[in-house]
């Protein structure tokens, strides 16, 4: 089945790396080198990095922490971000839904590699989704198992954020990142919302494994285009989302 999709629009990523102050221009060159050696399609972004601490940083991360797994972040990825001194951004290729998961591999190791060489924190701007340190590392630990099946899945864990209000349901945001669509579960389910988490994530494993079409038939479910962010907003999902029914889980 060929993916369908509600829009031209085609997804890219772009990271977010704070370094310490006094050191934008190491940072620079780290973001340029690892740019060089494992993503040749990403590029730093001028326009928005610079030498100095950005206000906004502590809020944006707070609301952008990855709330689902139990030790993704720590008081010293908090503290890191308080006491920020710089800010470089990286934006990635446009990319199309089969070439999405390899690109977001490429996107993890990037963070990866830039945490090695000094950044001191990291968000995904496009589903705006952050994790401490450790937890980028593992992530990208992860992701280099020997089954792409894996590979993909610690991408979507690190580049996606769930469950966020969308209407009458809890959903996904990112998904478009690894080439899939959102997966939305009603909002009035008597589950709490890391259940109804590990639901959304269960149902993403199985569209990447089966097909959406497989999966879609299989729940009763309804895939049809979001609304939420317009066509512009990089969590913008050009595949839509699989809007689930209440009491199928």
């Amino acid at each position: 089945m060929c993916l369908k999709t509600f829009s031209e629009y085609r997804p890219r990523h772009v990271l977010c790396f704070l370094g310490a102050a006094g050191g934008f221009q190491e940072l620079l060159q780290s973001t340029q080198s690892a740019i060089e050696v494992l993503a040749a399609d990403f590029e730093i972004d001028m326009a928005f990095s610079q030498d100095a601490s950005d206000a906004r940083m502590s809020e944006s991360f707070a609301v952008s922490w990855d709330q689902v797994h139990e030790d993704a972040w720590h008081q010293r990825d908090v503290e890191a971000v308080m006491s920020h001194g710089c800010v470089v951004y990286v934006v990635g290729p446009l990319m199309e839904a089969a070439e999405a998961p390899a690109v977001s591999l490429t996107a993890l190791r990037l963070v990866e590699r830039m945490l090695e060489a000094g950044a001191t924190a990291a968000k995904g701007e496009s589903a705006g989704v952050a994790h401490g340190v450790a937890r980028w590392r593992q992530l990208a630990r992860d992701a280099k198992s020997a089954e792409p099946s894996a590979a993909a899945r610690a991408c979507r864990l690190a580049f996606t954020k769930r469950p966020l209000t969308c209407d009458d349901y809890l959903s996904s945001v990112g998904f478009h990142l690894v080439g899939l669509p959102e997966v939305l579960v009603p909002s009035s389910s008597p589950l709490d919302e890391l259940v109804l988490s590990a639901v959304i994530d269960s149902v993403a494993d199985e569209m990447a494994s089966d097909g959406i079409e497989k999966v879609v038939i299989r729940y009763g479910a309804e895939l049809k285009a979001i609304n939420q962010y317009e066509e512009e907003d990089f969590k913008y999902n050009p595949f839509g989302g699989v809007h689930l029914v209440a009491g199928v889980h």
